[in-house]
């Protein structure tokens, strides 16, 4: 399911343009929104947004180009694919300095816009996918984005999870259980203190499992059938 914003303050220009999102025959969720203001303020993330350059209508006189900058300015939030919908070419240019995937001119053509619409929907889908192999944590202060791949396994201790990786420990707040659910089928609970990546496992007993790199952990006879299932699911 992808999620869509139309931003314009046109609402014809947004029926239209829902309407060729429709022809697309994606399972999507679609919102419009008449100005910057209003999107804003909603709060609400998107995968993927069209948005008009010269976007009227919000009482801080925001343009499209504006709320962009805006969002692209703003930490913390998801990053929407932009499409810029716009009745001029010279904003064009304009539109790298957002990192924007594409532009439409008005009026827009048909072929046009499923071209563009196919190039964002594959941005959106690759980053979505990118996003389930990678862990994305807050340590000293700043975001992180994790390889899966470069973590050995994980350890709780109180409130804190240790991240023992590739490149050394790495700690910082979050539950145990939580991490489980997200990363499972990549991460196995092995203990009620343990999550190992089962990409390192070389060898278990009933006891101990013995990772890639010579760590040995402990595997709690209540999750042992569990691990095993998990592990054979994933090799295979």
């Amino acid at each position: 399911m992808i999620k869509i914003a139309i931003c314009d303050d046109e609402k014809n220009i947004r029926s239209y343009l829902m309407s060729l999102i429709r022809e697309q025959n994606t399972e999507c969720e679609i919102t419009e929104y008449a100005s910057a203001d209003e999107y804003l303020s909603s709060g609400v993330e998107h995968d993927l947004l069209f948005l008009d350059i010269e976007l009227k209508g919000s009482a801080s006189g925001m343009d499209g180009m504006g709320m962009a900058k805006c969002i692209r300015n703003t930490e913390h939030i998801k990053q929407p694919v932009i499409i810029f919908v716009t009745g001029y070419e010279k904003y064009v240019y304009d539109a790298f300095d957002v990192d924007a995937c594409g532009y439409l001119v008005k009026p827009v053509n048909e072929q046009k816009f499923a071209e563009v619409f196919s190039r964002a929907q594959d941005k959106v889908l690759s980053e979505a996918e990118q996003k389930k192999k990678t862990l994305l944590i807050q340590c000293a202060g700043a975001n992180k984005a994790l390889p899966l791949d470069n973590i050995y396994y994980m350890e709780s201790q109180k409130h804190k999870i240790v991240l023992y990786t590739k490149d050394g420990e790495l700690e910082y707040y979050a539950k145990i259980g939580e991490l489980e659910e997200k990363l499972q089928g990549h991460f196995c609970r092995i203990h009620k203190g343990y999550l190992v990546n089962l990409s390192y496992v070389e060898e278990y007993s009933r006891t101990e499992i013995i990772l890639t790199n010579g760590d040995k952990l402990p595997l709690s006879k209540y999750k042992y059938e569990d691990f095993v299932k998990a592990y054979l699911r994933f090799m295979q």
